[in-house]
């Protein structure tokens, strides 16, 4: 198993939804190498959810306002200074984007698919 590192799948991720129907954009620059990523979908009525990886799958977290936000980003990068933050804005917090996103763990055959 690899793990892309953190900086080139942030990238490729902001890339991939600028170019579609989503505004993508980093809050935070952690570590290129190894940063833990924590995303933060907000959508058109204000709505906000933090997506986080976790064993190459995302967890939900949905918020009630900024001040919790704000509190759990900062708790989050007190915990791992290298931690990114990105936002993506988003139609519908509701729907399920995590598919979209897909996971930085992957098998040494994908790993060279996706850069060969």
């Amino acid at each position: 198993m690899s793990r892309l590192k953190t900086g080139l799948w942030v990238r490729a991720t902001l890339r991939r939804f600028n170019d579609g129907d989503h505004s993508a954009m980093v809050l935070h620059r952690g570590d290129e190498d190894a940063g833990a990523i924590i995303i933060l979908l907000e959508d058109r009525a204000r709505h906000h959810v933090i997506l986080r990886e976790d064993n190459g799958s995302w967890v939900r977290t949905p918020l009630t306002d900024n001040e919790t936000l704000n509190d759990y980003i900062a708790r989050q990068q007190r915990y791992d200074p290298d931690l990114w933050v990105i936002e993506l804005t988003v139609p519908d917090c509701a729907a399920p984007i995590e598919q979209e996103l897909g996971s930085r763990t992957c098998d040494d055959d994908e790993a060279e698919e996706l850069f060969w």
